[in-house]
């Protein structure tokens, strides 16, 4: 039955409204811990153990259906919730803030569903970082994780679109076409001007995609005491760097890999030369640049404050 409240004015105006989020979704207590369910964390933690065991090699996984679109961090999201237990502390990146709203929402799910796991903004008390697209400018350590989120886990990609064949080249080492890909991108551009996602060579076996970060983040790999775990939902991949693992980007003797160049430049707040830094344009055209880690950034401001109230 159809009811017009303009002709039915005793009918409240609260019956029509939509009911909140918050209610539909259920309390937080009637979700398995860390939101999972058991049964998923043990395949999660099965895939995980054997990309650990083969270094730069995906791992298909069947991934479940989250409170995130597939696309925005659900591959890195079940890796973490898979992983994570009480006493974890962790910390959640989104492109090096933790303000961003992918990272607020992450930390808000596990707070609500994971009891006696924290949440910090510190690297260095985190025993799980999970991270968008950055790593944090602070050497990791060998009791943590790190896990990335991908959205496109194959490497091979640019120059082969079927799967079936892709895994193929990978089975046989069959590298000659990334080769070839670069080649044609020096000639072109006069440089290999891959920005993020650069392929690299994991262990000397498996070319590898680093995820999105950028070319600044992708020596942090090598030889890393922590280790690395990525995750892809929507390609339904994992795989994983160990600690101390050799990761090499490709690239040519008479054109070698470098790094993102910040000769001149200096963060905003904090003064910083050393990290990796974010352009941002203000009223005018002007520029300016800021330290892209955030939490990096604010505790060189708080310690450059100590240190003048001290004097």
């Amino acid at each position: 039955m159809v009811i017009d409240q303009q002709r039915d004015p005793q009918i409240p105006r609260s019956a029509f409204r939509a009911p909140r989020l918050s209610a539909l979704a259920g309390a937080p207590e009637a979700y398995n811990y860390a939101f999972l369910d058991e049964v998923s964390k043990r395949e999660i933690r099965r895939a995980l153990l054997k990309a650990v065991a083969i270094p730069g090699y995906q791992v298909p996984f069947g991934a479940r259906e989250m409170p995130i679109a597939r696309g925005w961090g659900s591959g890195g999201l079940q890796v973490t919730l898979a992983t994570l237990g009480p006493g974890d502390t962790l910390k959640v990146i989104d492109q090096g803030t933790d303000a961003g709203v992918n990272a607020v929402n992450i930390r808000r799910l596990v707070e609500r569903t994971a009891p006696g796991v924290a949440t910090t903004y510190s690297t260095a008390e985190a025993t799980i970082i999970q991270s968008r697209h950055r790593f944090p400018e602070e050497s990791l350590r060998a009791d943590q994780i790190m896990v990335l989120q991908v959205p496109l886990p194959e490497p091979l990609r640019m120059v082969e679109p079927r799967e079936s064949v892709t895994r193929q080249l990978h089975a046989e080492a069959d590298y000659t076409r990334v080769w070839v890909h670069l080649y044609e991108d020096v000639i072109t551009n006069g440089e290999i001007s891959r920005a993020s996602g650069y392929p690299v060579m994991v262990n000397g076996r498996y070319i590898m995609s680093p995820s999105p970060i950028p070319r600044w983040d992708i020596d942090k790999l090598h030889q890393s005491a922590s280790l690395t775990l990525l995750g892809a939902g929507r390609e339904k991949r994992i795989y994983a760097v160990p600690p101390h693992t050799n990761v090499v980007p490709l690239d040519f003797e008479d054109y070698p890999f470098r790094v993102e160049d910040f000769s001149g430049k200096r963060c905003a707040r904090c003064g910083a030369t050393d990290t990796y830094l974010d352009e941002i344009i203000v009223n005018g055209g002007g520029r300016l640049y800021a330290c892209s880690d955030t939490a990096h950034c604010d505790e060189r401001v708080s310690a450059e404050r100590e240190t003048r109230n001290a004097e």
